[in-house]
């Protein structure tokens, strides 16, 4: 059966259909545990403070690690670490569902980690390696598609498993997924052809890297919550900035180093995580505000917020793959710009809203969010990883996936930071309202502002034309 369809003219299809496995699974996982912290606080007898680590342990152990497994992915071949994911990923979320205290699931969610890194990692790497360059964007797109369906079932999902069978079901039902994902992915993808020349792993560089990420976004995360002059935020920012410095002079000495510096030089490489990274930090300015807004100023109840979120992955859903396929015909440029203006204008919209503000008042900021989003991602993801070349895209990917997590930290944490600094509570008496309001519509106007920014740096990258990409290609199917 896999020898047919390994023969059949449509392959890539499949592939892309495999990889789409563990990009659903991943998305899934980072959605659906969110619904559970307060029933895992209970069950467990654990504080917030404690408990949000399940969260923040997860996603700093993902963003160090993204660079590391895309360089080891370049070197041992991307189909060995992409179904080596699935197999980590598969044992942690058991071992999560086995958590017989916090600190437990703690450990046993950094492990998760690891394997959700080496699936991220490469996720884009395999596509881009076996799709032509006409159709680049457009499998990006459906693999956003993916990525919002992921994200948009799992709050759903999530409070169903667990009315159902109790927290624990929702690190069980990664299971089958996992499995299944392993059998068909050590079935279908291609067998990576071996370097000619052996090339040593860089571990001093992946030391540096992984140690000054943490540090710098446990730093980041603790800010709003310190405050940004307490000793240990400045401590974290100072020894993050001071090991990737240090990171850096160690690349640039090194014969086979992590991260080559010399992709940036390449300007849609630059270009496209910098409008990337900004895009993100608008985005989750608004996402990480407007359950508050919703919940305690409309007096909408948790499920009904939920419900009223999924507006922006449908909307991303149905534009990432169209945006995606228009990429193909047309380039990058129009569209990315375009995409980060329809965010702003969202983010705008949210700034207007007031507090008797309606289901149908609502709808429409997170339609346009959503569209924004999915004009601009399809596009720029397909411009980023098709401006470098072939030995290099497993790399590529594991940067831009670590782009777009620190963009989130980064717009948490200053949308949070900012509403605070405005006067804004998450839980604001009757006289706080006029304040709460205050913050939120000015956080919104920022996330505009960053937004716009984005819009006119990718307006500066030197939109690859399609002979560029056929020479890519090329390169690709002889590598």
């Amino acid at each position: 059966m896999f020898d047919n369809i390994k023969s059949s003219p449509d392959y890539r299809w499949y592939v892309l259909a495999t990889v789409s496995i563990g990009t659903f699974m991943s998305t899934l996982d980072s959605s659906i545990v969110n619904v559970a912290l307060p029933t895992i606080s209970g069950q467990l007898h654990s504080k917030l403070s404690v408990l949000q680590w399940t969260v923040t342990a997860y996603l700093l152990a993902i963003t160090s690690l993204l660079p590391v497994f895309g360089r080891l992915a370049d070197m041992l071949g991307r189909k060995k670490i992409y179904v080596l994911g699935f197999v980590i990923f598969t044992i942690g979320s058991a071992l999560c569902g086995l958590s017989p205290t916090i600190w437990f699931l703690v450990g046993t969610r950094v492990l998760q980690a690891i394997g959700a890194s080496m699936l991220m990692a490469n996720s884009a790497a395999i596509i881009i390696s076996i799709f032509p360059f006409q159709e680049r964007g457009r499998a990006l797109g459906l693999t956003g598609t993916v990525v919002a369906l992921g994200s948009m079932s799992g709050p759903a999902l999530g409070g169903l498993l667990i009315g159902m069978a109790g927290w624990r079901s929702i690190f069980y039902i990664n299971l089958p997924i996992g499995i299944l994902g392993y059998l068909i992915a050590q079935s279908i993808l291609p067998n990576d052809k071996p370097h000619k020349e052996r090339e040593n792993f860089d571990t001093l560089g992946a030391f540096l890297f992984a140690s000054g990420m943490i540090s710098l976004l446990l730093a980041v995360n603790s800010g709003s919550d310190l405050g940004w002059s307490n000793p240990s935020v400045l401590l974290g920012l100072f020894s993050g900035l001071t090991m990737l410095i240090l990171f850096i002079f160690n690349e640039r000495r090194v014969p086979h180093p992590m991260i080559e510096l010399s992709l940036f030089h390449n300007r849609p490489f630059v270009i496209g995580n910098l409008s990337g990274y900004l895009s993100f930090v608008a985005l989750f300015a608004n996402t990480m505000l407007l359950p508050f807004y919703l919940q305690h100023i409309l007096n909408y109840s948790p499920s009904q917020v939920g419900l009223l979120m999924t507006a922006f992955p449908i909307a991303m859903a149905i534009s990432a793959p169209i945006s995606g396929h228009a990429s193909d015909k047309y380039g990058p440029l129009f569209l990315t710009s375009g995409g980060m203006v329809v965010t702003a204008i969202g983010l705008f919209y949210f700034s207007t809203l007031t507090t008797t503000a309606n289901v149908y008042h609502i709808i429409p900021g997170s339609l346009l969010m959503g569209l924004g989003s999915g004009l601009f991602q399809s596009p720029n993801n397909s411009s980023v990883m098709s401006s470098v070349p072939p030995p290099k895209l497993g790399l590529a990917g594991g940067i831009n996936s670590l782009v777009r997590n620190v963009g989130m930290i980064t717009g948490i944490a200053l949308s949070v930071s900012l509403f605070e600094a405005w006067g804004g509570v998450s839980l604001p008496t009757a006289s706080q309202i006029p304040v709460f309001m205050y913050a939120y519509h000015s956080v919104m106007l920022v996330g505009m502002a960053i937004a716009l920014l984005g819009a006119v740096i990718s307006l500066n990258r030197n939109s690859y034309v399609s002979s560029e990409g056929s020479k890519q290609h090329d390169r690709i199917q002889s590598h």
